[in-house]
């Protein structure tokens, strides 16, 4: 039997040694989270079984069609985009238009030790709605998050929504959004609406809903309610009252 010389084992010995150190770097690479560019840019697209805003049904308890567009810049945290859904309410209302437009800007980030932040501005527009008191509002915004749990403020610049003398009228909610496992999250949310100088309208909403995306396309269940009943169709309907809202979305 002849056995390898010094200088072969120690040619076998550095081979090994540089395969075990390219499979280290390779799992390092497979491991390390993909860089995101500085700007990124998405849309998405919806269809819904029922567009409810803060527990409102915006549709007449009709489905809605809705799409938007948005950008990040991913060093900084600031973000910008716009939003459209088809709506009824406006025309019930005794004005014109079916789209609500919304347009928004801010900044997110951390605060340290895993909190984290999110404020910026939104503006819904409804254009040409021609109501005594114009649809259009304004409001600004702040969030603050802990893993899955948010709570946020929001606070109008303008009337809100159509109601008179409403301005700094205020919108309380919390949310949370927990992995559940197999790709299921459970969506909880409350949220508690202040109409300025017009306290019949004031009403609590809550939700408690799934989301799970398929890859074709993200699916989310949810059952809604709220304690009012100050909005109401003009066939009679509540716009407030308990329902199911199914959502087929698309981020692309």
């Amino acid at each position: 039997m002849s056995y390898p010389s010094k200088r072969s084992a120690l040619s076998i010995a550095v081979l090994f040694a540089c395969i075990a150190a390219g499979q280290a770097q390779a799992q390092e690479a497979a491991a390390a989270p993909e860089a995101k560019p500085d700007n990124e840019i998405s849309f998405n697209a919806a269809v819904t079984s029922d567009y409810r805003y803060r527990g409102i049904s915006q549709t007449r308890l009709k489905p809605a069609l809705q799409g938007g567009a948005d950008w990040v810049n991913n060093p900084t945290g600031f973000y910008a985009g716009t939003w459209l859904s088809t709506i009824k309410w406006v025309k019930d209302g005794g004005g014109d238009g079916s789209v609500e437009w919304d347009v928004y800007a801010g900044k997110r980030g951390d605060i340290g030790s895993g909190f984290t932040y999110d404020v910026g501005g939104l503006g819904y527009i409804y254009a040409s709605n021609s109501l005594p008191t114009s649809a259009n509002t304004f409001e600004l915004y702040g969030q603050v998050g802990y893993g899955p749990a948010t709570l946020k403020y929001s606070h109008s610049l303008t009337n809100l929504f159509g109601f008179a003398d409403s301005k700094n009228s205020q919108y309380l909610d919390a949310s949370v959004n927990q992995e559940l496992g197999e790709g299921f999250i459970l969506n909880l949310h409350v949220g508690h609406q202040k109409v300025k100088n017009n306290d019949g309208a004031n009403y609590t909403d809550w939700k408690v809903g799934v989301t799970k995306d398929f890859g074709i396309a993200t699916v989310s269940l949810a059952y809604v309610d709220t304690n009012t009943e100050a909005y109401i169709a003009p066939n009679g309907k509540n716009l407030g009252k308990s329902g199911a809202v199914l959502t087929l979305s698309k981020t692309f």
